[in-house]
């Protein structure tokens, strides 16, 4: 047996040993290599063409390394297969391929590397590869083809046996009848035309069609007939009805017309003007006399339409005959503004400032553009008055069939005198109205104002004569608030008289001139009396009074009345047509035009705001000293009484106006209007009524008066007994009182008592 298998075994390992080594040759897999791997000798594998080990080692000799492809289209190979070609990778390899629209030269498709590229471009259309349908016209573009409908035919994009094909289709007049429910002779003529050209329509004689639409659209606007005898809202049924129907068939038949531009005038002023395009891009814009729109070509294709665009914009300036007492509908942002303002509530029928126009493009879904279309309206010069207001509005259809203004989706960029621009984010029929508003003032505060300054101007001028004829307390303090006191007194008077005269232009800036310098003097005129009143109070123990009476006198007429002219000189020759607004003689607040008096108003009640609390200070600490006469505790409310109504002389309390902001706005808006109203009658009640000396003086006054009236027949000797005795009274008095305190002949205002001293 052993001899047997010995003398058999030489000759099979001759015949196996050749076959082992064509194996290894040729890579054969080995059971202990990986998928996608070959042995290379007894202990060591490859990957096979096309895949990499996962550690990156070309040899390795672990079974539980894993082979990868190797994807050469990408990163970082990137293997070139020429232009017009693309490359795929397969597991272990790759191949290039011809773009669509493209094949080899050998008619293949597939190639290995860019040398072998012979790809050119496939004439679909004529090699009868393409998928047109048979109503349309094939046309090879690079790498595809296209299919158009003949002239006067139009695309459709249509499902046929499961798939979308372009079918074109003749286009036939579209559908306008007269609405339902209305009678009208002059509308039924109308419409026995449009039907006249419906009949006669050929898509080849669309422009003409267009034209004499367009005529017969102007005669029924310029002379409507018995249409003015309907009723309002059975007018706004027609005009929807004549604004939709013509956009409609004005859309269908724009189509017909070979691309570029076209206009149509007639003779009222009805216009059109479109222009036709291939798959436009860019943008468009398109004008009429009174007005010009401005839009992406994006918006204005259809998605499933392969036709080409069309934009085109109407004029019809006599719609506006039927849409003359159209009511307006606020989006819910402008009514929430215009709520919160309580500036604004609709009062009668808007009034039309522009023609109407119609925009239409191909793509008939517009309620929501990708971007704004942007209209520029020109239109009659106006300036809105207090009660109106300029809005850039829409016709909104209404499901009834008729349709009233809106302002949803639609904003206005920049108005003028004579032109509006808006910006709309949808399409339709649009203009420019003027709303007529009136402003909601609060009729308390309006009474309170009257009442106040009515009573502020009796005191100011009681004030101003009492500091010119009452010799006894004439003084540098007397002249500071005989001068505030006139400034105010005109200021007062002039703005109830003339605030609201805006009728002449002229006339109403110079009210807002005078009106400027005269606050702006009485301010300049409190700002003086704070600095008197704090430099008295700080020389209350210092002899040198007198200086500071001096420079006060040389200070005061310069400073009052001088700057305030500067401020107004300034402010008139930088932008004279800013004073004078069209609800009030007064200030604009464009460019911050307002500042000129707001600013040197709140500088002065800020600086007069800190005299007063050192004053108060001063005096406060000095009183117990200088008043030892007097009680703590009537020398403490006197004081704080004093002290409330100089803030008020002052003019400190203005700065309540700057904080009619917020929840508390309605608050603050009461007690600026009641305080600064009653500024004269402190004044008066300050300086007049709790003075002693001007109380003595309106006695002998009051005494005069009446002795003159129980004695008419001695008037004349009655008259020199008083004086007499006035003058005798006075000498007593100045006797008696020859030395009162300090703080009583040089604060006065703070700290003199209505209570006679004994």
């Amino acid at each position: 047996m052993k001899g047997r298998y010995f003398a058999f075994n030489p000759g099979l390992c001759v015949l196996l040993i050749p076959l082992g080594a064509i194996a290894h040759k040729n890579g054969a897999p080995c059971a202990r290599c990986p998928r996608n791997a070959h042995c290379t000798n007894a202990s060591s594998c490859r990957c096979d063409p096309g895949f990499t080990s996962l550690s990156g080692k070309v040899i390795f000799s672990t079974s539980s390394e894993v082979c990868t492809d190797i994807n050469e289209c990408g990163p970082p190979l990137y293997m070139s297969c020429g232009s017009l070609a693309h490359c795929h990778n397969v597991e272990g390899s790759y191949y290039c391929e011809c773009a669509p629209g493209h094949e080899l030269l050998s008619g293949g498709t597939k190639f290995q590397s860019e040398k072998e590229n012979t790809c050119q471009d496939v004439d679909e259309c004529s090699s009868g590869k393409h998928q047109c349908h048979n109503t349309t016209h094939c046309i090879n573009v690079k790498g595809s083809y296209r299919c158009y409908c003949h002239h006067d035919w139009v695309a459709r994009s249509r499902p046929l046996h499961g798939l979308n094909f372009t079918i074109c289709e003749e286009v036939p007049f579209p559908s306008w009848t007269s609405p339902s429910g209305v009678n009208s002779q002059s509308l039924s003529r109308f419409f026995d035309k449009v039907q006249q050209l419906s009949q006669d329509f050929k898509p080849a004689l669309a422009k003409n069609t267009i034209q004499d639409l367009m005529q017969e659209v102007d005669e029924l606007l310029e002379t409507p007939g018995d249409l003015e005898t309907l009723a309002p809202s059975e007018q706004h049924c027609v005009a929807t009805h004549l604004l939709v129907g013509l956009e409609d068939v004005l859309r269908v038949l724009s189509k017909l017309l070979p691309k570029g531009p076209l206009t149509a005038h007639a003779s009222a002023g009805t216009g059109l003007s479109l222009t036709v395009q291939d798959q436009g891009i860019g943008d468009v814009t398109l004008g009429q006399s009174q007005a010009k729109m401005q839009l992406k070509w994006d918006v204005a294709q259809e998605s499933n339409d392969l036709g080409p665009s069309v934009v085109g914009l109407v004029s019809t300036p006599g719609m506006s005959k039927l849409l003359a007492e159209a009511p307006l509908v606020l989006d819910s942002k402008q009514q929430t503004v215009l709520r919160e303002h309580r500036d604004f509530l609709a009062g009668g029928f808007p009034v039309l400032l522009s023609d109407v126009v119609s925009a239409f493009v191909s793509n008939k879904d517009t309620q929501n553009l990708s971007s704004p279309v942007t209209f520029i309206f020109s239109h009659r010069s106006v300036t809105p008055g207090p009660t109106q207001k300029v809005f850039c509005v829409f016709w909104e259809h209404s499901q009834d069939g008729c349709g009233h203004w809106s302002t949803t989706g639609c904003r206005m960029a920049a108005t003028g005198d004579a032109s509006t621009t808006c910006q709309c984010s949808h399409l339709s029929s649009f203009a420019v109205l003027m709303a007529h508003s009136h402003v909601q003032e609060d009729p308390m505060l309006a009474v309170i104002t009257y009442v106040g300054l009515g009573l502020s101007l009796l005191c100011l001028l009681l004030a101003a004569l009492t500091f010119l004829l009452c010799k006894a307390i004439q003084n540098t303090s007397t002249s500071l608030h005989l001068q505030l006191s006139i400034c105010l007194f005109l200021a007062h008077l002039l703005f109830l008289t003339a605030i609201d005269q805006t009728k002449i232009k002229l006339l109403c800036a110079i009210i807002a001139g005078a009106l400027h310098y005269l606050y702006l003097a009485s301010f300049t005129w409190m700002l003086l009396d704070g600095l008197h009143l704090f430099l008295t109070a700080r020389n209350l123990t210092v002899v040198n009074y007198t200086s500071v009476s001096r420079f006060m006198k040389r200070l005061m007429f310069p400073v009052g009345y001088g700057v305030p002219a500067l401020i107004v000189a300034i402010s008139a020759a930088s932008r004279p047509s800013l004073y004078g607004t069209p609800t009030r003689c007064w200030l604009h607040t464009d460019k911050g035009f307002v500042w000129t008096f707001l600013g040197p108003v709140c500088t002065i009640f800020s600086i007069n705001l800190a005299f007063f609390l050192m004053t108060f200070w001063i005096v406060k600490n000095k009183l117990s000293s200088l008043n030892r006469d007097v009680s703590t505790l009537q020398n403490t409310r006197m004081l704080t009484f004093k002290a409330t109504a100089q803030l008020l002389i002052l003019g400190c309390t203005w700065c309540l106006g700057v904080l009619q902001v917020g929840p508390a706005a309605r608050v603050m808006a009461y007690l600026f209007t009641i305080i600064n109203c009653l500024q004269g009658a402190f004044i008066f009640l300050v300086y007049c009524l709790l003075s002693q000396q001007v109380r003595e003086q309106y006695g002998k006054w009051f005494r005069g008066v009446r002795k003159a009236k129980a004695e008419p027949e001695n008037y004349t000797l009655s008259s020199g007994t008083v004086s007499d005795a006035s003058k005798h009274s006075a000498a007593l008095h100045s006797s008696n009182s020859s030395h009162p305190p300090r703080s009583e002949r040089l604060l006065p205002g703070f700290t003199e008592s209505p209570v006679p001293k004994p």
